[in-house]
């Protein structure tokens, strides 16, 4: 008998070591997805159905109950996501913050380490060329973005974002021919994001709520990845880290969409890893994480060393197999165990950068959930976890000792801030193509505090939801709608600079200048630094003949934001209507050096160069506005005149007869 326990004994050693045992280097698939609200996934208590691939995935992996995000924001959440950073420290806290060379990136040390890596993006918000997230490319491959302003008529799905069945086809290209060494494939799926507007048949299925349609067809195209990596033979030894990077609000305490505050609905979020060999699969972690945690915990898997600044820690060490053995590798420090309680922090400055409002810090420890505001909030989350009945009047003691806890764990986890750039025109344009509120003013660094003097955004909210509709609108083309949202806001609060300006852009759109220009003046008066500001009011002056006060306007605009093409070009366009043609060619030559394609840099230039006789010179750019625009009836009139200067008649003819089937441009 004791030979048989020593037997036994023996054999558990043995499983042991060979569960610490080192493996080849797993391949990696990160799957990020955006506006994914935790209770609508079937692995975190949902009966809706919505995501069967997803629970498939986690009953073979490790789901985390509780994780939540550290800002409420795409950008930001995924600079947290790769950096293994908070907010406060990497300073990607707003849109378009470069990510510093200096930081820790799960990209850049895989690759490092010898892997092949790739990046496939559903959204204009991670696009690193295009000033939205930039440096986010680093350490990629190949990193699949390329998008662009949307024009009128054009499909939202091919300018400003991708449906998630384009992403992911995408990268199962990129798959076919990079499976050979260790790869690092991340794919976001933005399809979650409003507007909601999911493809058939899912459309016609959850026609009652869209939301619902985006997740469930966000999870159909996660199996159909799941299945080419089970096809290929690589799911099995795969790790594959499938999270969302913050949830969404339907009117809970008065928030539609995300960004203002930190409650769960836009906190909470899913997290699960499905491990090489389905190691520790089945296990449900109640323990909190952070998405912080995410960078550390695939490194540590990797066999990659994590840098000393990264902030998160590995969860690895909460992960047991069904033995109730922790693997030796995945020992957990003595300050994490599955038992210990881990506090979870967030914040967000979008209340402060888009309207002026206080910003908010939270902290989620023991039983409580802390919101630190101009008037504070404690929840008790196991007893009210929807947090409707703020208990910071009747706790003070608790409530204050919470606020000393958020000031202190913010000053030890922040780093020294060596600039702070403002979002520019050019990016708060594209910012309100997705529907943020974008302010362009300078931008000042964040204090880590709340400013009491400034408004509570809970008194705020519904200005900004109805900014929020107001700016989608606009996007897409329902300015006449967007009116009347906009001048009750600005009833409310006539200085509100951002919906000034909003309200002037929208009667311009409408070519209603009369009312415009007012509100443009109006919005440059409370905010005299806003490039965007600068270049409506040019727009609307430039419409109505005003040409010589356009051009001070597009001029500000081009040096708040010198890279924008399309302040480029209307500078140029203005100038070369006051008679400074130079100047004019010279504009517009540098935004067509930003922007080789953009069709009216290159229609304007060629008519110019064509009208000083130059007209073999104007070809390029007049083909060039030609193949940009196949259907503009100018630009063939204008090659055809080339042509015909050139001596090229056959040409010339076969121009204008296109140009004469075309009907004639609308007005702007």
């Amino acid at each position: 008998m004791r030979w048989l326990v020593g037997v036994a004994s023996f054999l558990l050693l043995a499983a042991s070591f060979a569960l610490a045992a080192p493996s080849p280097r797993p391949n990696i698939v990160l799957i990020t997805l955006d506006t994914a609200r935790a209770d609508r996934m079937g692995f975190l208590g949902s009966t809706r159905g919505l995501t069967p691939h997803l629970d498939a995935m986690a009953r073979q992996g490790v789901v985390f109950t509780r994780a939540y995000a550290h800002v409420p924001l795409t950008t930001a959440s995924h600079a947290s996501i790769l950096t293994g950073t908070y907010p406060q420290y990497n300073h990607v806290n707003d849109f378009g913050k470069p990510l510093a060379e200096d930081l820790p990136y799960l990209p850049d040390l895989l690759h490092r380490g010898g892997y092949r890596t790739a990046a496939f993006v559903g959204s204009l918000i991670l696009d690193p060329l295009d000033g939205l997230a930039p440096g986010f490319d680093r350490g990629f491959d190949v990193y699949d973005a390329g998008f662009h302003m949307r024009r009128a008529g054009e499909d939202r799905y091919k300018t400003v974002e991708r449906r998630a069945g384009q992403v992911v086809g995408h990268a199962l290209e990129w798959l076919h021919g990079n499976s050979r060494r260790p790869f690092f494939l991340w794919v976001h799926l933005y399809d979650p994001h409003d507007p909601y507007d999911p493809p058939a048949p899912y459309a016609q299925r959850y026609a009652s709520f869209p939301y619902d349609g985006e997740i469930a067809y966000v999870d159909a195209q996660v199996g159909r990845l799941l299945t080419a990596l089970r096809a290929q033979g690589l799911y099995d030894g795969a790790l594959i880290a499938l999270m969302a990077d913050h949830g969404e609000a339907f009117g809970e305490h008065g928030e539609r969409t995300h960004g203002i505050f930190l409650y769960d609905e836009t906190i909470h979020v899913p997290l699960l890893f499905k491990l090489p060999g389905e190691r520790f699969h089945g296990e449900r972690i109640t323990t909190r994480a952070g998405l912080v945690d995410v960078a550390p915990s695939i490194l540590q898997i990797a066999g990659v060393t994590v840098p000393k600044a990264v902030q998160g820690e590995s969860l690895l060490g909460l992960m047991r197999d069904h033995s109730g053995a922790i693997s030796a590798k995945a020992a957990a420090p003595p300050h994490t165990t599955k038992d210990s309680d881990r506090p979870a922090y967030a914040e967000t400055d979008y209340p402060q950068r888009a309207f002026g409002w206080s910003p908010l810090r939270s902290l989620r420890q023991g039983k409580y959930l802390f919101i630190e505001a101009p008037r504070p909030e404690l929840y008790d989350q196991p007893a009210d976890p929807k947090a409707l009945h703020n208990l910071a009047p009747q706790r003070a003691a608790v409530a204050g000792t919470l606020a000393r806890e958020v000031d202190t764990f913010r000053s030890r986890s922040s780093a020294a801030q060596t600039g702070s750039a403002a979002v520019d025109a050019e990016q708060a344009q594209k910012l309100s193509a997705l529907g943020y509120v974008a302010s362009d003013k300078s931008a000042t660094p964040s204090t880590g505090k709340t400013d009491g003097k400034a408004a509570d955004p809970k008194d705020r909210i519904e200005i900004a939801n109805q900014m929020h509709a107001a700016i989608m609108e606009m996007e897409d083309g329902s300015y006449q709608q967007a009116i009347p949202r906009l001048q009750e806001v600005l009833a409310g609060d006539p200085n509100m600079a951002i919906a000034q300006m909003q309200l002037g852009t929208a009667f311009a759109r409408l070519h209603q200048f009369k009312p415009a220009i007012p509100a443009l003046e109006k919005a440059l008066a409370l905010r005299p630094d806003s490039g965007m500001g600068h270049y409506e009011l040019g727009l609307a002056l430039f419409e109505t003949g005003d040409w010589q006060a356009a051009a001070p306007q597009f001029e500000f605009a081009v040096k708040q934001a010198p890279k924008w093409a399309d302040a480029h070009f209307s500078l140029g366009s203005v100038y070369a209507r006051i008679d400074r043609v130079p100047d004019a060619l010279t504009e517009l030559h540098t935004a067509l050096q930003l922007n080789p394609q953009h069709y009216r840099a290159n229609l304007l230039l060629g008519r110019i160069l064509s009208l000083q006789g130059h007209a073999g010179e104007a070809l390029p750019n007049l083909r060039a506005a030609a193949k940009a625009e196949p259907d503009s009836r100018e630009a063939h009139l204008f090659l055809g005149d080339a042509y015909a200067q050139l001596g090229m008649d056959a040409d010339a003819q076969r121009e204008r007869a296109l140009a004469q089937a075309l009907p004639p441009p609308a007005r702007r």
